[in-house]
């Protein structure tokens, strides 16, 4: 590794340190304050998501994803410009744990109040959404893909769900992580596509946009008339699987701790390790 190499890979785990750090010890309002910003804005990508995949028809199934991933990247754009704090990202404050700048109990209050922030956001959004009747979109076919997409998500096994977890969360920590090398907001924003649009085209869990679209669709298929139904030639008992014991259980448990291996452990632990072991050779010379 060249020394300029070694300076950039220090510098960027110094600025995630400090990032991790600051979510830490801001006032416990402030905080809580910004993560409910953080999951209204992670709300609103999905229902981007929803827009831009309903319909789609014959379109080929990959273009479609990467449609669909590209315009839910706008939810961490406005995390990372508009300085909201995210559970997701959240747990890069490991890298100010393993530093000892913060104990545990600290960290542990800070993911605890971020994740309740988030969940209101997105619950707040939910009802916004149904009260819209943006689930009638398109003759209720934005309605059924927000079905559909809900209903996948409680389906996977307990470790497929993890492991989807972590894939997500390392692709978002390493989008955030991009983000520091970024001199102004066009630049971090651009950053970030790539990294949200492969971990939502490809199907990975993000335990945050799951407090939305999972509860949507069990709005939807417990609120909808019976019109909606009849319309699309589909039943309520279709989705009568879609429940809020199935959701927690099945899907937002094992998500969020995949989040937390993928975005704690394995980039802000794994850089960390990466770091003290840089500078011990740098010492040791």
């Amino acid at each position: 590794m060249t020394a300029a190499l070694q300076s950039s890979v220090l510098n960027l785990c110094q600025q995630a340190e400090h990032y991790g750090y600051s979510k830490v010890v801001k006032s416990p309002w402030q905080s809580f304050g910004l993560a409910v910003f953080a999951g209204a804005f992670i709300a609103l990508a999905f229902v981007f998501y929803v827009n831009v995949t309903t319909g789609a028809g014959d379109a080929p199934w990959g273009m479609v994803r990467l449609v669909g991933g590209l315009a839910f990247s706008l939810g961490l754009m406005l995390v990372v410009i508009c300085g909201a704090e995210l559970f997701t990202s959240t747990v890069l404050s490991t890298l100010a744990r393993a530093q000892r700048r913060i104990t545990t109990a600290q960290m542990l209050g800070c993911w605890v109040r971020v994740y309740l922030g988030n969940l209101i956001g997105a619950l707040i959004m939910l009802v916004l959404i149904m009260t819209a009747g943006m689930h009638e979109l398109d003759g209720g076919n934005w309605g059924l893909n927000a079905l559909n997409i809900a209903q996948h998500k409680i389906h996977h096994s307990w470790i497929q769900a993890m492991v989807l977890g972590v894939l997500c969360n390392m692709l978002v920590c390493l989008g955030v992580w991009m983000t520091f090398a970024g001199k102004d907001a066009m630049t971090r924003a651009m950053l970030l596509m790539l990294p949200v649009a492969m971990f939502v085209s490809s199907g990975f869990e993000h335990s945050i946009a799951n407090m939305f679209m999972v509860p949507l669709g069990i709005a939807i298929s417990q609120f909808a008339g019976p019109e909606f139904f009849s319309t699309l030639a589909v039943s309520r008992e279709q989705f009568a699987d879609l429940t809020l014991m199935n959701f927690i259980f099945n899907n937002l448990i094992p998500v969020t701790l995949g989040n937390i291996i993928g975005g704690g452990v394995i980039v802000g632990l794994g850089y960390w390790v990466i770091e003290n072991q840089t500078s011990t050779e740098k010492a040791s010379h």
